[in-house]
């Protein structure tokens, strides 16, 4: 778990990047996704993106305004693809450094 702050138009917020929250980016990741492959999805799928929106914006303090939600949103997934990023090349190097410790 790791804390993050962000400023969007002005308003610093901070949110805890948790099991859960990484979770509810990445099923939001694969909504986006999905309606991209599907425009026709959206209806379909379009309560589910708010519904998640919702639980991500939930976790944020202090409460995020309407008018920051798009743009804190995408600076929280911004933040989990880092972190995703970071800890795949960790378990790359551990990789490399046991394939190096057996020969």
């Amino acid at each position: 778990m790791s804390s993050k702050e962000f400023d969007v138009n002005g308003t610093d917020y901070r949110v805890v990047l948790t099991d859960q929250v990484i979770g509810h980016v990445n099923n939001l990741k694969e909504l986006y996704n999905a309606t991209y492959e599907d425009p026709e999805s959206f209806e379909d799928v379009s309560a589910e993106i708010s519904s998640t929106i919702n639980e991500i914006a939930g976790t944020v303090e202090p409460p995020v305004e309407d008018s920051d939600l798009d743009g804190l949103i995408q600076e929280i997934i911004k933040a989990v693809n880092t972190k995703a990023e970071q800890i795949e090349k960790e378990l790359e190097g551990k990789e490399k450094s046991k394939k190096k410790s057996k020969k």
